[in-house]
């Protein structure tokens, strides 16, 4: 497809590689569930928040975050072998993306709010250590996410640079949160739903939230390094971050 953008990506696209790392993905995907079942189901005994139960509120904390990364995987595949967003759209290709993520980006951490909620109390910890730790998990999370929007912004951590040159051009992020770690989002932010599920008590918050963090590093090796790789002949681990 042509792209229609008034800054097209300038990058040889090797045949194969809208697929490349997804059976990985599939595969490991699979491995992690039966963990987030086994870790929750034995906590869960009809409890509720706003009306919704803590089963609801399970699916959601797992359904979301594979409907999104899934997006994602294919999402990003399609724009790099295919222009698929910027044929259509042109240059608001990114917006129009955007507008899909984000909601499912924020529901992440809603769902497991709402599943600590209806299932506070049942994980075996001190209600006062629960709280203690927890507070402290969300501190680096929240400061990641200041960082993000800081040094990073929110365009080039949605994937701008698999839309447009300008964002693949920009050097690496180094200030903040990622002075720490080039992929501090994937590091630390997730570190937050930790928090959230030891701060209620809560076992079955906390395997979603194991299990979300888990996944996104799925998609960090399955997906997004091997991007990496084609967009600037190496992997971000090696010096260059790209998302």
């Amino acid at each position: 497809m042509d792209d229609r953008s008034t800054d097209p990506l300038r990058v040889s696209i090797p045949p194969g590689h809208l697929w490349r790392g997804q059976l990985s993905h599939l595969l490991l995907l699979v491995a992690l569930l039966p963990g987030v079942w086994a870790i929750a189901s034995p906590v869960l005994d009809g409890g509720e928040w706003l009306g919704i139960d803590e089963l609801t509120w399970l699916l959601a904390g797992v359904l979301v975050p594979v409907v999104q990364q899934v997006a994602v995987a294919l999402i990003w595949r399609s724009q790099l072998s295919h222009s698929l967003l910027t044929h259509i759209f042109g240059d608001a290709g990114l917006a129009v993306w955007g507008i899909f993520f984000f909601p499912l980006l924020i529901a992440r951490p809603l769902a497991v709010i709402g599943l600590a909620r209806a299932d506070a109390g049942s994980l075996a910890i001190d209600r006062w250590l629960g709280l203690v730790v927890g507070a402290l998990l969300l501190i680096p999370a929240v400061w990641t996410i200041h960082s993000v929007k800081t040094h990073f912004g929110f365009a080039r951590a949605l994937g701008g640079d698999h839309f447009f040159e300008r964002y693949r051009a920009m050097p690496m992020v180094r200030g903040g949160a990622f002075a720490w770690s080039s992929n501090a989002m994937y590091a630390f932010v997730f570190l937050g739903l930790w928090g959230i599920a030891l701060s209620a008590g809560s076992q079955a918050a906390l395997a979603v939230a194991l299990f979300q963090h888990a996944y996104i590093w799925v998609h960090w090796y399955c997906t997004e390094q091997p991007d990496a790789v084609v967009l600037y002949g190496r992997s971000p681990e090696d010096g260059r971050a790209s998302a």
